[in-house]
């Protein structure tokens, strides 16, 4: 049993503080779910910059959000989406068998809202809305 089990029986949840396209495609973050015990994932907007800046895992993607006539900020966040709703369907098994106390995953407000409540909550409200867009989609509805 690694040390990350062991934590996680002690009632300890342990969330990964990263996230890359690489983790959800390689199959590298099922792996830490399944055999680290990993219960959650958040992210920020740096942590996104620097995966997107540090190869071309997302080059494809932000070629079909730009020629849809996107900012740069909308296909950050777009992209930034896509990938946490896919950590979240990694997550689901988690959730699940935990009764709803482990498998969340989170993305931080760009802290260029920090000091803008309605920007926060129309951003909150836009990625609420993709991720429910997309649940149905997948539920087959």
């Amino acid at each position: 049993m690694n040390s990350l089990q062991r934590l996680h029986d002690l009632g300890q949840s342990v969330w990964l503080d990263n996230i890359r396209r690489e983790l959800l495609t390689s199959g590298t973050l099922a792996k830490w779910i399944g055999e680290w015990a990993v219960t959650g994932l958040t992210s920020n907007p740096t942590i996104f910059e620097h995966a997107i800046s540090h190869g071309t895992d997302y080059d494809a993607a932000i070629q079909t959000q730009a020629t849809e006539g996107r900012s740069p900020a909308e296909v950050f966040f777009a992209i930034a989406l896509e990938d946490i709703t896919a950590a979240a369907d990694l997550f689901r098994g988690v959730h699940d068998g935990s009764g709803g106390a482990d498998g969340f995953v989170s993305l931080e407000v760009s802290p260029r809202l920090a000091d803008d409540a309605a920007g926060t909550i129309e951003q909150r409200l836009i990625a609420v809305a993709f991720v429910s867009i997309r649940e149905l989609q997948n539920d087959g509805h």
